[in-house]
């Protein structure tokens, strides 16, 4: 089975536009196909998760942060959560 594919660089999901900064990942499809809703938040993708947790990736590099995974929560304490990690990011000197 050839598992060379290509797909375009916009998919739309759940009705939304979604830009993939990489299509060929296949964790990356995997977390797209399972999710919920997807929503562009400073330069991050917030993807709901089937059980109501959100999985925060950075749409492009360079990655600011990693992406990560919240427990259950909302939209509000998702962002939140970006915010606080986003912050806390800013705060902390960088290594020489």
């Amino acid at each position: 089975m050839d598992r060379n594919f290509s797909i375009p660089l916009v998919h739309y999901i759940c009705g939304l536009n979604v830009g993939m900064a990489n299509p060929s990942i296949p964790n990356q499809m995997r977390a797209f196909s399972e999710a919920n809703s997807i929503i562009h938040y400073k330069g991050f993708l917030l993807i709901e998760q089937h059980n109501r947790s959100w999985l925060i990736r950075p749409e492009n590099s360079p990655l600011l942060l990693l992406p990560f995974r919240t427990d259950i929560c909302s939209l509000v304490e998702a962002k939140q959560l970006l915010n606080d990690r986003l912050s806390e990011k800013s705060r902390t000197p960088e290594a020489a």
